[in-house]
């Protein structure tokens, strides 16, 4: 950063996708949100909890929309926008998707952000937009008390190739794409503790384009997908559980974390957004006798920007891991499986 710059996390309360509501909070606020049952064409609503809605328009194409936007995770403005504009895309990627454009959601504290970090913010997102081929076709700014960065994403889709996250069956194996522990990096970041390796480690993987989404859908025997990001690992394999009326297993060992995050989980640094997380679903989860809390909290840590999670039959787990090791994910790893059973996770 310039020297005089304003430190981005210091204007914020929370950052990235640890900003999200809490599960159970969110479910209160949605309880009374009337059911979209009157749209036929709407093949993807609230019914769910999945990561964008889907609108058919005719037999070949279906839009996909969603939005995103949280508070800085970082202080660099340029990477804050590079981050923000990853995480939002995401969830086009998740649906099986291919965004088509994007109007950026903006809001700033005036007065006390400079203009030109706003402008670098601005630049990361419109740079990540470009990579994945898209243009920011406008948006919407307010000035706020804490900076706020976003997009709203539009994207397309074949309405008979739409990736859900409720639609695992029983005997699919679990693949996550990317590594855990961005939320644990973060706080560490904000406290000062976080070294330029795992820095650059963090910087690296929530910029990373989760493009290789859209081309899951030809692979026969990907049955459903979706992203991991502010509810945790756990949270996010919820609701692929409640989805589909099945119960998963997960294999602690097999989990990939970023080797950091383990190191400053045990020595105590974590997040707020972890506990209530935890708070949240604990009761729908198994976890062995004795796991100490600081590794309760490497499956409930916020991701931003966080890899697919993607259920697929046994047969098709190396063609799965096959195509994300060639677009760069390197450390995907089958992680656990779908079984019969109430919605609920063990963890053994």
């Amino acid at each position: 950063m310039p020297d005089g710059a304003i430190r981005l996390t210091d204007l914020a309360h929370g950052g990235g996708c640890g900003c999200k509501l809490a599960p159970s909070v969110l479910s209160q606020i949605l309880a009374k949100m009337p059911a979209a049952t009157s749209f036929p064409n709407l093949l993807v609503g609230t019914e769910t909890a999945d990561d964008a809605a889907v609108y058919k328009i005719n037999d070949r194409q279906a839009v996909v929309a969603t939005t995103d936007f949280f508070m800085p995770i970082v202080d660099d403005p340029y990477e804050f926008g590079r981050i923000a504009a990853t995480n939002a895309l995401s969830d086009i990627y998740a649906m099986g998707g291919s965004p088509i454009m994007a109007l950026a959601i903006v809001g700033m504290p005036v007065g006390k952000l400079p203009v030109e970090q706003v402008q670098q913010i601005l630049r990361g997102g419109a740079a990540v937009c470009a990579a994945a081929g898209i243009p920011v076709a406008g948006g919407h700014s307010i000035d706020s008390p804490e900076p706020i960065y976003g997009l709203a994403a539009i994207g397309i889709v074949d309405p008979a190739r739409v990736l859900r996250n409720s639609t695992a069956r029983v005997g699919d194996r679990l693949i996550l794409a990317k590594r855990l522990g961005i939320g644990i990096l973060s706080a560490a970041l904000k406290k000062g503790l976080l070294d330029s390796a795992a820095y650059a480690e963090m910087i690296a993987q929530t910029t990373q384009l989760n493009t290789v989404g859209a081309e899951l859908p030809p692979l026969p025997g990907v049955h459903a997908v979706t992203d991991v990001t502010g509810f945790g690992l756990l949270g996010h394999t919820l609701e692929m559980c409640r989805g589909a009326s099945l119960g998963v297993r997960i294999d602690m060992a097999d989990l990939p974390f970023i080797p950091a995050s383990v190191k400053l989980s045990e020595s105590g640094i974590g997040t707020g957004a972890a506990t209530r997380n935890w708070a949240s679903y604990g009761n729908e989860v198994d976890l062995p006798a004795g796991l100490p809390e600081w590794r309760r909290n490497l499956l409930c840590d916020p991701q931003t920007s966080g890899g697919l999670l993607i259920a697929c039959g046994e047969k098709t787990v190396p063609a799965v891991l096959e195509l994300l090791t060639n677009r760069g994910f390197v450390h995907s790893k089958v992680i656990g499986e779908v079984a019969a059973g109430a919605p609920r996770v063990r963890v053994e």
